[in-house]
Protein backbone atom coordinates (compact mmCIF):
# COMPACT_ATOMS: atom_id res chain seq x y z
CA UNK A 1 0.00 0.00 0.00
CA UNK A 2 1.37 3.55 -1.01
CA UNK A 3 2.06 6.48 1.60
CA UNK A 4 0.88 9.75 0.62
CA UNK A 5 3.10 12.94 1.85
CA UNK A 6 -0.11 13.84 4.24
CA UNK A 7 0.28 10.56 5.82
CA UNK A 8 4.51 11.25 6.39
CA UNK A 9 3.78 15.05 7.29
CA UNK A 10 1.29 13.53 10.21
CA UNK A 11 3.66 11.07 11.79
CA UNK A 12 6.62 13.63 11.67
CA UNK A 13 4.19 16.21 13.27
CA UNK A 14 3.47 13.78 16.30
CA UNK A 15 6.95 13.33 17.12
CA UNK A 16 8.12 17.23 16.32
CA UNK A 17 4.85 19.10 17.34
CA UNK A 18 7.09 22.36 17.91
CA UNK A 19 9.06 21.42 14.56
CA UNK A 20 8.92 23.22 11.32
CA UNK A 21 8.32 20.30 8.52
CA UNK A 22 8.07 20.10 4.94
CA UNK A 23 7.61 17.23 2.79
CA UNK A 24 6.71 17.13 -0.78
CA UNK A 25 6.00 14.06 -3.18
CA UNK A 26 3.03 12.80 -5.20
CA UNK A 27 4.28 9.69 -6.56
CA UNK A 28 3.55 7.13 -3.85
CA UNK A 29 7.22 6.48 -3.48
CA UNK A 30 9.95 8.80 -3.80
CA UNK A 31 9.53 12.31 -1.23
CA UNK A 32 11.83 14.79 0.23
CA UNK A 33 11.26 16.54 3.57
CA UNK A 34 12.50 18.67 5.64
CA UNK A 35 12.57 18.87 9.55
CA UNK A 36 13.55 21.82 11.72
CA UNK A 37 13.31 21.24 14.99
CA UNK A 38 14.87 22.53 18.13
CA UNK A 39 15.17 18.71 19.87
CA UNK A 40 18.57 18.55 16.90
CA UNK A 41 20.31 21.03 18.75
CA UNK A 42 23.87 19.30 19.51
CA UNK A 43 22.83 16.57 17.36
CA UNK A 44 24.69 15.31 14.57
CA UNK A 45 23.08 14.70 11.13
CA UNK A 46 23.10 10.61 11.66
CA UNK A 47 21.16 11.39 15.06
CA UNK A 48 19.11 13.88 13.76
CA UNK A 49 18.06 11.32 10.66
CA UNK A 50 17.59 8.16 13.42
CA UNK A 51 15.06 10.23 15.22
CA UNK A 52 13.22 10.69 11.56
CA UNK A 53 13.04 7.43 11.14
CA UNK A 54 12.25 6.41 14.59
CA UNK A 55 9.10 8.75 13.65
CA UNK A 56 7.85 6.90 11.01
CA UNK A 57 7.15 4.23 12.74
CA UNK A 58 8.62 1.15 10.35
CA UNK A 59 7.18 2.61 7.32
CA UNK A 60 10.65 2.38 6.15
CA UNK A 61 11.58 -0.88 7.31
CA UNK A 62 13.12 -3.59 4.00
CA UNK A 63 11.15 -3.92 0.67
CA UNK A 64 7.38 -4.20 1.87
CA UNK A 65 7.88 -0.75 3.60
CA UNK A 66 5.30 1.97 2.36
CA UNK A 67 8.07 4.82 2.39
CA UNK A 68 10.36 3.41 -0.92
CA UNK A 69 12.77 6.74 -0.98
CA UNK A 70 13.16 9.41 1.24
CA UNK A 71 15.50 12.25 0.69
CA UNK A 72 15.61 14.11 3.97
CA UNK A 73 17.21 17.33 5.49
CA UNK A 74 17.12 17.96 9.32
CA UNK A 75 18.99 20.70 11.19
CA UNK A 76 18.17 22.77 14.51
CA UNK A 77 16.77 26.06 14.46
CA UNK A 78 19.44 29.17 13.69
Amino acid sequence: MAITAQEIETLLREAFPEGQITVQGDDGQHFAAEVIDASFAGKNRVQQQRAVYAALKGKMDGSAGELHALALTTKAPN
